[in-house]
């Protein structure tokens, strides 16, 4: 039987916004701390750490509950962190 990954941050409680959400047409700068929108959990919270026309590369480093390390996304897609003001979700239990 596979064994849950225990995460550790509280991603479930970041909200969904899905891309025709007005939420969703974001400035994403280099460095931006980002989730994916639709399924925060799956991919985890990551770091943008290149752009190019329409596309981010964001850094997962493993933190959701599909373990993506590496993935390019439209940025309709990305949600930043700081513009939700939701650092206090990415505090431990």
């Amino acid at each position: 039987m596979a064994q849950k990954k225990q995460l550790s941050y509280r991603l479930d409680r970041l909200p969904v916004i899905y891309p025709f959400h007005r939420r969703s047409s974001n400035n994403i700068q280099l460095g931006d701390l980002v989730y994916y929108g639709p399924c925060p959990e799956y991919y985890g919270i990551g770091e943008v750490v290149r752009q190019m026309e329409g596309l981010c590369i964001v850094d997962f480093r493993g933190t959701g509950l599909l373990n993506i390390q590496k993935d390019a996304m439209t940025t309709k897609y990305l949600i930043p962190i700081h513009k939700l003001n939701l650092g206090h979700i990415l505090k431990k239990r």
